[in-house]
């Protein structure tokens, strides 16, 4: 047998930390990127939030313009944000102020001149006396108010208005009383304050027309609809809440059904939800985005809005331009990355993953001429030592590196909205009736995978292909070296352990994946899970089945053959 070549050093080790080093820092600055594919960086809104108005200059902005209503909203929502004591009590200083200047304004919480009816009553002077913001249903369901919004209102020349008190004479009203019975007078009130939200062109349009659409649909019918009903209900609650020029304020930004439902079970269950969502909703001059932006992520909405409202108008109207969560994996990011990443987007996310990328190739070609230096010098015609091979493998790596930077900093990608449950349910099993199909249920199966699931299988795929490259090339290492067939099939022999690896791997990815679960730090999912087992079996029965057992069958043809020619199968081939 040859005597054994002399073990040379490949690599210097200087190298290989000056590149880890660099490696390293460029990892470093792919963190620093405050960009995300599903979520913003706090960095983001604090700087889009700079040199903005504040909740308190919006505030003394409504102040000026003689509406402490809505100002009383954003010096709410300016207390729940967190705003420095400073700013509130300036706030909080000019509503007194106003109240004792005005204080025939602040039950209204404004100057409207359609009020005028009901500015002279018995309840909105004894209102005045009191000096404080008063909910508009409470002036409404009066008889002395109702009867002069009747008169008033019956000399309107708005088509749309003489629509709905033409819609008040129904019978069939649902689950409200009719008006003019006993107890119908939440319904006359209701629909009483529609109209004069009509006459002073406080709906949006979009709002509007569909209303006095469905109106003339009711009047055809002579039915008071479930569409009328939900609206009514709605604006019920907000007007059990909400003065007259904070409901004024707020409806002219709704333009949809949809919005208009979430504002009204916002109103029911009251509280800083409520509050936050106006605050943002005047701030934005949008009730669209705002509960667009609740619907989206129902989870914890409200911490996102505390914080973008304490950042200023900007950080608010940028969250809700792009509809994503504020990403808590906050990490310090200098000026100009900021700049970037707030003007252009794509670029600086397209730097992020260039950075990680080449970081992690770096710091994994290091990694490898550091073990490199210390492994003896193939054989002549080794595949082990060809450059090809050596920065595949890296880049390889480096890629499932970025598959796996992508998933531990992108907490929001790809997660859907939990559902949202309204009120009290209770959810009981049952057994369906065989006699009675209706009970029973079927349910379509389905193939579509949320993007989390995808991105998990990608990154088992991902180390399960490394396992196979680095199977491969010790499979043709050992090929190339000068030894007999008998040694090459005992050095296979002791590397099962090796080809065994992908299986070891997968129960690894699949018993972490668990362990992550239960621990809360990632969203159940058993698909993710499992599918590191199944992709670790797969790859070991490739490596087995397609190389291992041919090479080990081509050993020992190669060593019978030497046996049966009468020679010693112990010397190289």
């Amino acid at each position: 047998m040859n005597a054994p070549a002399e073990i040379p050093r490949r690599a210097p080790i200087a190298g290989a930390g000056l590149g880890l080093a660099l490696g390293l820092l460029l990892l470093l600055g792919a963190w620093a990127v405050p960009v995300h594919l599903g979520s913003l960086a706090p960095a983001l809104l604090t700087e889009a939030g700079a040199d903005t108005p504040t909740l308190a200059d919006l505030g003394e902005a409504r102040l000026d313009a003689a509406q402490p209503g809505p100002a009383a909203l954003l010096l709410a929502a300016a207390r729940a944000a967190g705003l420095p004591p400073a700013q509130t009590a300036l706030l909080d200083n000019g509503l007194h102020a106003f109240a004792k200047r005005e204080p025939a304004l602040i039950p209204w919480g404004g100057e409207d001149p359609f009020l005028l009816p009901l500015t002279r009553q018995v309840a909105a002077r004894a209102a005045t006396a009191r000096g404080e913001s008063t909910p508009v249903l409470q002036f409404f369901v009066t008889a002395e108010a109702r009867v002069a919004l009747r008169d008033f209102l019956g000399g309107s020349r708005n088509a749309a208005v003489r629509d709905t008190l033409e819609l008040l004479k129904l019978k069939n009203t649902g689950r409200f009383v009719p008006a003019g019975l006993p107890g119908g007078q939440t319904f006359e009130a209701l629909g009483l304050l529609f109209a004069l939200l009509q006459q002073g062109e406080h709906l949006p349009p979009a709002l509007a027309k569909l209303w006095r659409e469905e109106t003339r649909a009711a009047l055809v019918r002579g039915d008071l609809g479930a569409s009328h009903q939900a609206l009514l209900m709605d604006l019920l609650a907000l007007g059990r809440r909400l003065d007259w020029r904070q409901l004024t304020a707020v409806v002219g930004t709704v333009e949809t059904r949809a919005t208009w439902s979430e504002l009204g079970r916002l109103a029911r269950a009251g509280g800083e939800p409520f509050a936050l969502t106006l605050a943002a909703a005047l701030v934005d001059n949008s009730a669209e985005r705002v509960t667009a932006f609740r619907l989206r992520h129902p989870a914890d909405p409200e911490a996102d809005l505390r914080f973008a409202l304490a950042q200023g108008q900007g950080a608010v109207r940028l969250m809700l331009a792009r509809g994503v969560p504020v990403n808590r994996q906050n990490a310090p990011a200098p000026g100009p990355l900021v700049g970037l990443a707030l003007r252009h987007p794509d670029w600086a996310l397209a730097l992020r993953f260039a950075l990680c990328v080449g970081g992690a190739y770096l710091v994994l070609r290091a990694l490898d001429r550091s073990l490199r230096t210390l492994a003896p010098t193939p054989a002549p015609g080794s595949t082990t030592d060809d450059p090809g091979m050596f920065h595949a493998r890296s880049g390889v790596l480096a890629l499932v590196a970025t598959g796996a930077f992508i998933l531990a900093t992108e907490p929001y990608l790809g997660r859907s909205a939990p559902p949202r449950l309204d009120g009290l349910t209770l959810a009981m099993p049952v057994l369906g009736n065989l006699a009675d199909p209706a009970t029973l249920k079927t349910l379509v199966p389905s193939f579509a995978m949320d993007l989390h699931s995808l991105l998990a299988i990608a990154l088992f795929g991902a180390l399960q292909i490394s396992m196979y490259l680095i199977c491969l090339a010790k499979i043709r290492s050992l090929d190339a070296l000068a030894l007999p067939p008998l040694v090459k099939l005992r050095l296979m022999e002791n590397e099962e352990n090796l080809f065994d690896g992908g299986l070891y791997l997968g129960i690894g990815g699949t018993a972490t994946a668990l362990v992550f679960q239960v621990l809360g730090l990632i969203e159940p999912n058993l698909l993710a899970a499992y599918s590191s087992n199944l992709l670790g079996i797969s790859c070991v029965a490739l490596i087995k089945i397609r190389h291992v057992r041919p090479f080990k069958t081509r050993l020992i043809l190669a060593a019978q053959d030497a046996i049966v020619a009468g020679g010693d199968p112990g010397k190289a081939r």
